[in-house]
């Protein structure tokens, strides 16, 4: 029976899974056993209790009587806003850098090779504190650097004016919104236009959203949340509090380097054949820009920006060492505080996992979209 090469292959394999799993089964019996052993009581039951400590800052409204369960959240969701955030930052300070790197002009490439040789090589923990300490000796409120009376920035953070939406009528407004956008987008050759391509779709719905979010904030008081000096704080609007933004954007400049070697290489991937056929047809600079080098350098860059945006993401862990509440300063604070240390770092796992397996999702589905027909 064993003569068979197939069958040895699965005996084998069989084998190796058989005592893989008994070493995780014998090791998961003696981590219980040692944790029984000093009185501790193993599981998840302690999500459901009082935490009794506050957190910096905060998505979600938070209390100091709420659950381990909601606080963990909150972190995540923290590391997710300014992960996207950086990722946003980022990507647009790398584009800019890229193109800075290829440019015919000589002071450009200067600036770019300059910008990638200074903040890649400087380490990121080091640009973070750097950033929190400036931000930290910015004037006071009173004293904040205004923009039209509209953005003040001062040592408490960066205020900016906000839609008000804490009434149940601008969210239905919201949401018949981004409706109206799905029906369009897939009804548009049912609605008497079979020429209608999806740019115009997008127009139309976006066009859609700004007119149902006009016509729900008439009826409003006050539709636009602007901040504005109270004595010695300023009060309304959204805030990036002083360790979001310097942790922000100490990545957006730090992953910008990376990403800007990243465009750059996509673009020189481009094969000169291409452009020169381009041009020999009478096509404009911008057309061979938008329509030719474009398409085909964002196709090559996206494998590597999928590991860039990966990166940019873990970064956020980072955080820590300014005090900002993200996943990882919530999960080591549980730590102390509950004793819970498995099941708290198995969390951290699955939910960076989880995070960072829908970026590669989403990166891997664009992908393939946008991969040329054939390839």
């Amino acid at each position: 029976m064993l003569n068979n090469q197939k069958t040895r292959d699965m005996v084998a394999q069989a084998a190796l899974v058989s005592g893989v799993a008994i070493a995780l089964v014998y090791c998961i019996l003696r981590i219980r056993f040692a944790i029984q052993a000093q009185g501790m009581v193993s599981g998840f039951g302690f999500l459901g209790r009082s935490t009794g400590w506050d957190i910096s800052y905060s998505v979600l409204d938070y209390s100091i009587s709420d659950t381990y369960a909601r606080v963990i959240l909150i972190g995540l969701l923290n590391t997710i806003f300014s992960g996207l955030l950086s990722i946003v930052g980022a990507t647009v300070i790398g584009g800019l850098i890229g193109l800075a790197r290829i440019s015919p002009n000589f002071l450009l490439r200067t600036i770019g090779a300059t910008y990638v040789n200074f903040f890649r090589n400087i380490p990121l923990i080091l640009q973070i504190i750097f950033w929190y300490q400036i931000i930290g000796h910015l004037p006071h409120p009173r004293q904040a650097l205004q923009v039209g009376g509209l953005l003040f920035l001062s040592n408490r953070g960066l205020y900016w004016p906000t839609l008000d939406l804490a009434t149940w009528s601008n969210w239905t407004m919201l949401a018949i919104g981004l409706a109206t956008i799905v029906a369009i987008a897939l009804k548009r050759r049912t609605l008497g236009q079979a020429n209608l391509s999806r740019r115009q779709a997008l127009l139309i719905g976006l066009s859609a959203i700004v007119v149902i979010a006009f016509l729900g904030a008439i009826g409003q008081e006050k539709p636009i949340d602007i901040p504005q000096l109270a004595g010695l704080n300023i009060r309304g609007g959204a805030v990036l509090q002083p360790e979001l933004c310097a942790l922000v954007f100490a990545i957006c400049l730090y992953g910008g380097a990376y990403i800007g070697e990243v465009v750059r290489s996509g673009f020189m991937s481009v094969r000169r054949g291409q452009t020169e056929a381009a041009r020999s047809l009478g096509l404009k600079p911008f057309h061979i820009f938008s329509r030719i080098q474009l398409p085909l350098a964002i196709r090559a860059m996206l494998p590597s920006l999928s590991n860039q945006y990966t990166l940019v993401m873990k970064s956020t862990t980072l955080g820590i060492a300014i005090g900002f509440s993200e996943f990882f300063f919530v999960i080591s604070t549980s730590i102390n505080q509950s004793g819970q240390t498995l099941e708290l770092l198995a969390l951290l796992m699955v939910g960076f996992l989880a995070v960072n397996l829908s970026i590669g999702f989403a990166m891997n589905w664009l992908d393939r979209r946008m991969a040329l027909k054939g390839n």
